[in-house]
């Protein structure tokens, strides 16, 4: 269990194509709130152009996380995790389950070993993929929509398969925020099976699938709910 006298730290992951900004909304309620929080940009997604020494792939983004948390030497940390950031921080919680007091799924995949974005995503989504991929061959280019901030996502981090040796099921608070109120969502089922699980917690939004834009109000509810639990 989280302990009470450790000050909690909120890090939060975007989902894909998105940067730390996605989370502003979310970041300015918790902050009024006292709450500290971190909203992390993952590699290659930054707004200005990072020029790599090696190809950027879901270990890229997983290792990036960790080596954050050693730099800050964070514990007790509520880490979240939205959309493809599901295999992120399932990714660090098996690499440092002693650091992490929660894991907050927010709309995100909930991967197995072996498992990546492409296996577990819907049909519609790996031709957003495919098709998104056909300009470079190494990037996914950015779907239609109004934020210009979005970035190209690097291909290999939603086609590379997670390696877990099991570490991340040590982390005991585990929750999953369904948001309801989008059509083609491919987490329905996941949240479904989740809700049968004694040992996760379900919550649901009736919200789009960004919720830190939609609805950042009742998203810093139920974050704020979850956290007395993890208490």
């Amino acid at each position: 269990m989280m302990s009470s006298t450790v000050e909690k730290t909120y890090i939060l992951i975007p989902g894909g194509w998105h940067g730390a900004w996605a989370f502003d909304p979310l970041i300015n309620r918790l902050n009024i709130l006292k709450k500290k929080c971190i909203a992390l940009t993952l590699p290659g997604l930054e707004t200005e152009t990072v020029n790599y020494d090696n190809p950027i792939n879901l270990d890229t983004h997983i290792q990036f996380v960790v080596d954050f948390f050693t730099q800050q030497n964070l514990t007790d940390v509520i880490l979240c995790g939205h959309s493809y950031a599901g295999l992120v921080i399932t990714g660090v919680a098996d690499k440092i389950p002693d650091k992490i007091g929660a894991l907050v799924y927010i709309d995100a995949y909930v991967p197995e070993n072996g498992d990546s974005c492409w296996s577990l995503t819907s049909d519609a989504y790996r031709n957003i993929f495919a098709t998104g991929a056909g300009e470079d061959g190494f990037t996914v280019a950015v779907p239609p929509g109004l934020d210009n901030r979005r970035r190209p996502q690097p291909l290999a981090t939603f086609m590379q398969g997670i390696q877990l040796t099991g570490k991340h099921t040590q982390v005991k608070n585990r929750s999953f925020i369904y948001l309801s109120g989008w059509a083609g969502t491919p987490f329905t089922n996941l949240y479904e099976r989740l809700q049968q699980l004694n040992d996760w917690h379900t919550e649901s939004i009736h919200c789009a699938h960004n919720v830190m834009k939609e609805d950042p109000d009742e998203l810093m509810n139920v974050l704020c709910r979850l956290e007395e639990k993890y208490v």
